[in-house]
């Protein structure tokens, strides 16, 4: 009974497109086990599990990838590298406003005895 469970997480490591069918909650692991148990691993009862999560696979694949393109096709370009230069500018501001002046050399004072004729 153990050797068989192994066979089967072998099987259904070698097929994860079944891993659809238990997240739609059309099967779970039990009856993916009792059509395993009956038929084995060689037979018609799995073709349609096997195309069925290919197809479907493909289909989100195609969709993801059309999405992708019309996101890139409304994308325009001037304007995204004129956003970059206006915020490179502003950095470039904030730099120089953040930037350490030169301290500023104070004159020596003159003692206060001192007056302007001495």
């Amino acid at each position: 009974m153990e050797e068989k469970k192994e066979k089967f997480k072998t099987f259904v490591s070698h097929h994860p497109e079944l891993v659809s069918f238990i997240r739609s909650k059309e099967m779970t692991w039990q009856d993916f086990y009792e059509i395993y148990d009956i038929y084995g691993e060689d037979d018609s009862a799995w073709n349609q599990y096997f195309s069925a999560g290919e197809l479907e696979s493909d289909t989100n694949t195609k969709d993801k990838v059309s999405e992708l393109t019309s996101i890139f096709k409304n994308v325009n370009m001037d304007s995204i590298q004129r956003h970059v230069n206006n915020a490179q500018k502003a950095i470039n501001i904030i730099q120089e406003l953040t930037k350490k002046s030169p301290e500023v050399v104070s004159k020596t004072s003159r003692p206060i005895t001192k007056f302007y004729g001495d």
